[in-house]
């Protein structure tokens, strides 16, 4: 090969310098604020009117220097907080050895975060990828062509239920049995049938047509989230467990959200009396970095050779080095009781304010993930009780209309819990008065 010209060279040589610095169009040259939102993003959320920038614990600053008590935990996410110091380690040693690599290599943390999940569960593989999305997409690809391969095509149908989530995928919403979130983006992908949580009557119903030979998979979250915070009853996922076993089916738990130890167990299969053919994992696995995985048994898995599916930032080395430290913060005795214990604070506190307020028609949940369902007159008030837990400081969620959402860090601690539920029981006092 020809020697490279003398510009190009010193192009190359110039550009190869690490001690280049951003130019001024960088972040810090450009000021932003929440109206900044509605000029430059796809308008696909409604954010709140302020700016977090800075978090720690279980406590979050805004532009302005105020600061919130985080019940939300961005959705379940932040499962040891923000910037945990087991993860804030972990980042900042992977970054200094390899942040990516191709699916055409493996790598160590993604090795060893697989090796991590398959010890402490009924799986014995695993695929990465990013989201909960892509993980409940992966897992029924994999239930359909575990299906195709064994039976025939005919074994396609897939049974959900009414007001689940499983993503946002054309594939995971239409799973999802919420209208709302399908509406207008048909035609939908078909074979799915949609009955009514903790119904086991419906369920049975739903195997018996064709004697149940069409039904590849049933795919169910051990407690529905986005749905109102209904927990799934022991029966009901033990007869679900039952059907699928006798008319060969897999039994699919999404457990983005209740997973890694939020409702008081590292998977709540585990405190159910079943035991999934896979199981879906996301938010809390990587406690705020991007990572979702999918998790079975290798006879399954097999039914996915090289190239029918796959993924570019999957396994990433960096997400999965954050999500090992934090698999080994929450995988441990005192964390886990210590959610349990949380639960009962929790309970007592809300009980508390209803016993002065009388706003709640029900409490419910397991572990730090709860749900406060309004009372009448405060019905489809939940909108308004989570904005005004903003103005008094407070970050909280909703699910549905009628159903104030706590989930909050695992490790929250006994001061920030007694002064987040006081900021709430202000809220609720501006919103429902």
């Amino acid at each position: 090969m020809p020697p490279l010209p003398a510009a190009a060279q010193a192009a190359v040589a110039a550009s190869s310098r690490r001690d280049i610095a951003p130019t001024p169009s960088g972040a810090a040259a450009l000021p932003v604020d929440r109206a900044t939102f509605d000029e430059v993003m796809v308008p696909c959320f409604a954010p709140a009117p302020f700016l977090p920038v800075r978090g720690e614990g279980s406590r979050v600053w805004d532009q302005e220097g105020r600061m919130y008590i985080d019940f939300a935990g961005g959705v379940a996410v932040t499962a040891l907080g923000h910037c945990h110091p087991a993860m804030v380690k972990a980042i900042e040693e992977q970054a200094r050895r390899i942040w990516h690599v191709s699916n055409w290599m493996t790598n160590e943390p993604a090795l060893r975060l697989a090796k991590r999940l398959t010890a402490s569960t009924f799986a014995q593989r695993v695929f990465f990828c990013n989201s909960g999305a892509e993980a409940n997409e992966a897992a029924l690809k994999l239930a359909r062509r575990y299906a195709h391969d064994r039976f025939g095509p005919e074994k396609f149908k897939v049974i959900s239920t009414l007001n689940a989530f499983h993503g946002r995928t054309l594939f995971t919403v239409t799973a999802g049995g919420q209208a709302k979130y399908a509406t207008g983006f048909g035609p939908s992908p078909a074979g799915f049938v949609h009955l009514p949580y903790n119904d086991i009557a419906a369920l049975e119903a739903a195997f018996s047509g064709n004697g149940g030979k069409d039904v590849c998979a049933v795919i169910l979250e051990p407690m529905q989230g986005e749905g109102g915070m209904i927990p799934g009853r022991p029966e009901y996922l033990q007869a679900a467990r039952a059907l699928c076993d006798s008319h060969h089916a897999l039994f699919i738990l999404d457990e983005i959200q209740s997973g890694m130890g939020r409702t008081g167990t590292l998977f709540s299969y585990m405190q159910k009396g079943v035991v999934p053919d896979i199981l879906t994992s996301a938010k809390g696995l990587g406690g705020g970095f991007p990572i979702g995985a999918m998790l079975t048994t290798a006879k399954i898995a097999s039914a996915f050779s090289v190239g029918v599916h796959g993924t570019t930032y999957g396994g990433n080395p960096l997400a999965c080095a954050v999500a090992g430290a934090v698999f080994d913060v929450i995988n441990t005795t005192e964390v886990l009781d210590g959610v349990k214990a949380r639960h009962a604070l929790f309970m007592e506190g809300l009980k508390a304010i209803n016993g002065r307020r009388r706003v709640f028609a029900d409490l419910r949940g397991e572990g730090v993930w709860i749900g406060c369902e309004l009372d009448a007159p405060w019905k489809n008030k939940a909108a308004q009780v989570m904005q005004a837990a903003g103005d008094a400081g407070l970050l909280l969620l909703m699910a549905g209309p009628d159903v104030v959402r706590i989930a909050p860090s695992l490790v929250i601690s006994l001061d920030e819990i007694l002064e987040g539920l006081a900021r709430l029981e202000t809220a609720l006092r501006r919103s429902l008065t």
